[in-house]
């Protein structure tokens, strides 16, 4: 299994220190680079590579290698450097583990996991050889097949790096899925599930019993035909393609944690003194008080909260599309992701956010209509949906059924509600009627779902009311 090693450290790594490092394998070893230089590489006689070290991250956000790591990081700013060694190879381990070691040594701070990073010492690797690297195989890919790209990762929470992003769009280009192999204790970061692309990509879960199994639906899974797929039930028929689901992940243990799921949509005119992300902040300050921690375009979050900044970044991408991740403080866990892009209509921001809450914790289920209120007199607002889920507080992702969320309220922004027919959008089949927002003139209507939020029935009105405004 690959192995990640982190170096976090309070100095930004000179390059005396990097070449500290990259001599843990000996003067002889051979060094190359990739990735138009952010990543160099360790190799073996051949060229082939046992450790890939990608170019150091300043991250200014605080809680970040706690939140993915586990770790205790050096006071903000620090610097984050990551090595990934070959799989399957025990030197290529030891090789990632004592260069982190040298740079944490060397410029001050730690590396990550401990147990890794124990030696300073050169790394004996005469003799040493990887398997070859498939053809337009990116770093981070341990096995590659003319359907799936897989990863096998063993690391305490799968994150979006910038690798893994990378990964994904080489998949994409090349129309393959990706396959995310991992240990039964690691979960996933909300970033990486929104970006997940559909079958045959999956979160592949190792598991005594079953063997493997999808970490998202539970599906008992068999490597076949080039790739991880799920295994018929023997009763399956062409009607019915059932598929077994793990023990393991039906073993789901309450413990009171909810998590309050806001999605929304905004679309601005397109002009030069266009600013995003004020809606965003918006929310936040409305629902917790304070305004975001930090952002950035992959994890961890690096930048401290800026809509300048990400409209600066999303404006020298366009018209290409430009995907943030946005996270908040220690003491109230929050995510976001965002996705910018340029339509016929406007710049539109797609955003899906997430605080969680511990079981002696209430959701702020008081402010949602003042939140919505906010969100359609300052912003262009074309709708919104609120849910409350039984999930985890610190929003990651377990390999174990959780559950949908239940729908609390929808939002229907002013300009959708002149695109709804006659009066529907003020008269609706629910039986409490919706609350007018905004201008008298232009107004946006708020809808409170009254189904118990502890049970699914929130959805039957909410897809009552979607049938109603559309006419149907």
């Amino acid at each position: 299994m690959t192995k990640d090693v982190i170096a976090l450290t309070r100095q930004m790594p000179e390059p005396g220190a990097v070449l500290a490092g990259l001599l843990s394998g000996g003067p002889d070893k051979l060094v190359d680079t990739t990735g138009e230089g952010a990543v160099v590489q360790l190799c073996d006689e051949r060229g082939r590579p046992l450790v890939s070290v990608e170019a150091p991250l300043l991250v200014q956000v605080p809680g970040e290698a706690e939140r993915l790591l586990g770790a205790t990081e050096p006071p903000v700013p620090f610097w984050w450097t990551e090595a990934r060694a070959a799989t399957g190879v025990a030197e290529a381990e030891r090789l990632a583990g004592t260069f982190a070691a040298r740079l944490a040594s060397l410029s001050g701070g730690s590396a990550w996991p401990r147990e890794a990073t124990r030696s300073l010492g050169v790394v004996e690797t005469d003799g040493v050889s990887v398997a070859p690297t498939p053809a337009a195989a990116q770093p981070a890919v341990d096995v590659l097949t003319p359907k799936v790209a897989v990863i096998i990762m063993d690391r305490p929470v799968v994150a979006m790096t910038a690798w893994l992003a990378d990964a994904l769009r080489a998949a994409a280009a090349a129309e393959r899925g990706l396959q995310i192999v991992t240990p039964p204790g690691t979960t996933l970061s909300p970033a990486v599930l929104a970006n997940m692309p559909d079958w045959p990509s999956r979160w592949v879960v190792q598991d005594e019993r079953e063997g493997y199994f999808d970490g998202l639906s539970g599906a008992v899974l068999r490597w076949q035909d080039g790739m991880f797929s799920a295994v018929a039930a023997p009763d399956a028929t062409e009607e019915d393609p059932r598929t077994p689901a793990a023990a393991s992940y039906k073993e789901a243990v309450s413990t009171g944690e909810r998590q309050l799921v806001v999605t929304f949509r905004t679309i601005h005119p397109a002009h030069e003194r266009l600013v995003l992300g004020g809606a965003l902040e918006t929310v936040w300050r409305e629902l917790t008080g304070e305004p975001p921690a930090g952002w950035g375009t992959a994890e961890p979050a690096n930048l401290p909260w800026s809509p300048g900044r990400l409209t600066e970044v999303a404006f020298a991408r366009a018209p290409e599309p430009t995907w943030f991740v946005v996270v908040g403080s220690r003491e109230r866990p929050g995510l976001a992701t965002v996705r910018i892009s340029r339509t016929k209509a406007g710049v539109e921001e797609t955003v899906t956010l997430a605080f969680g809450y511990g079981a002696d914790e209430e959701p702020p289920l008081d402010a949602l209509r003042g939140t919505a209120e906010a969100l359609v007199t300052r912003h262009p607002l074309q709708s919104m949906l609120v849910q409350l889920r039984k999930a985890r507080r610190d929003l990651l992702v377990p390999p174990r059924f959780e559950g949908p969320g239940v729908p609390l309220a929808f939002v229907l922004g002013a300009e959708e509600v002149r695109t709804v027919p006659g009066d529907r959008a003020r008269l609706t089949p629910l039986a409490e009627a919706p609350v007018k927002l905004g201008p008298k003139a232009r107004p946006a209507y708020y809808y409170p779902l009254p189904g118990d939020p502890s049970d699914l029935a929130g959805w039957a009105d909410f897809e009552r009311l979607m049938r109603h405004l559309k006419g149907e």
